[in-house]
């Protein structure tokens, strides 16, 4: 992990702001959403990308009681 020396300090209501660089590195932008989870005893931040429950897949999905599948699962789920 590379340390970029940078530090934030969490407001009253917990939150950060992420520096502009960072951001236009990793490509968020305003109204992003971000997936938020922990690895050990850190927490980190991923631009979050829908995709495939199933399959992984980011194409063509659809979604079914809040969860994304791809057609190409729907079409197999069809045919069980």
């Amino acid at each position: 992990m590379k340390s970029t020396g940078i530090i934030r300090k969490v407001d009253d209501l917990g939150r950060i702001v992420l520096p502009i660089e960072m951001r236009r590195t990793l490509d968020i932008a305003e109204r992003d959403e971000l997936e938020i989870y922990m690895e050990n005893d850190r927490v980190v931040l991923r631009k979050y990308e829908p995709a495939c429950i199933f399959c992984a897949s980011a194409k063509r999905l659809v979604t079914f009681h809040e969860r994304n599948i791809c057609r190409d699962c729907v079409k197999k789920l069809a045919e069980l």
